[in-house]
């Protein structure tokens, strides 16, 4: 029986940064797999590459080397509307900050997404209701983001971010602009809804109580990515 593909692979992936005459090599032949429904801690101090990962993984910036695969599929030769659509339709972002759109409803929120991908209003509507319902915002489904609480913001962002049914969600900071309990709150429905849809998950945190919730945790060590610990 064949195995399946990682949902991400990364392998030998190099980023650099010019800065005055200097060059920064943020990552160096940075590798890592991640397997449906795995929840993987990115565990780093500021500056070490963190964000510059996620958004490499994401699809959101280019690699100077290496190779980055989402679900079996080599993107290093990909055009710039493949690599929208594979974001739009494989890929979920969750922020520090909700980034939501402050003249739209929770629900409006996370239909919209659904929408641009020429899903009908009606179904958006239905399976936004079921996203927030699930994370226990069935009563602020008409509620504005100046509306709702820091906590409820951020779940109506995972919500978002998971509406288009991605296979790969990369988290950057989720709690971290949350106090103790809401944070433990926001990342008990995270996980609980990774692990419900079967996603891949790759978790930048500082926090490593959170961290250890996770089944695996690395860390970026010299442009690297190496086990935590």
């Amino acid at each position: 029986m064949r195995e399946t593909a990682p949902v991400l692979l990364l392998s030998g992936v190099e980023r650099r940064y010019r800065q005055g005459e200097a060059t920064l090599n943020i990552l160096s032949g940075a590798d890592i797999a991640l397997a449906a429904g795995e929840t993987v801690a990115l565990v780093a101090p500021s500056g070490a590459g963190k964000s510059t990962l996620l958004h490499i993984a994401g699809l959101l910036e280019h690699a100077d080397g290496g190779e980055i695969d989402i679900g079996g599929r080599p993107t290093s030769r990909l055009s710039d509307s493949e690599r929208t659509m594979l974001r739009r339709t494989r890929i979920g972002f969750v922020y520090q900050f909700h980034h939501l759109l402050p003249e739209f409803s929770a629900i409006e929120n996370v239909m919209l997404p659904q929408m641009v991908l020429g899903l009908s209003k009606a179904e958006a509507r239905r399976r936004a209701a079921e996203l927030l319902s699930y994370l226990g915002l069935e009563k602020r489904l008409t509620h504005r983001p100046a509306e709702l609480s820091g906590g409820e913001q951020q779940r109506v962002a995972i919500a978002r971010a998971v509406a288009n049914a991605p296979r790969l969600l990369l988290a950057d900071e989720p709690t971290g602009n949350l106090d103790p309990r809401t944070a433990d709150h926001v990342f008990n429905a995270l996980l609980q809804l990774v692990r419900a849809s079967g996603l891949a998950a790759l978790i930048a945190t500082h926090n490593l109580d959170l961290a250890a919730r996770m089944d695996r945790q690395v860390t970026l060590r010299d442009g690297r990515i190496e086990p935590l610990g």
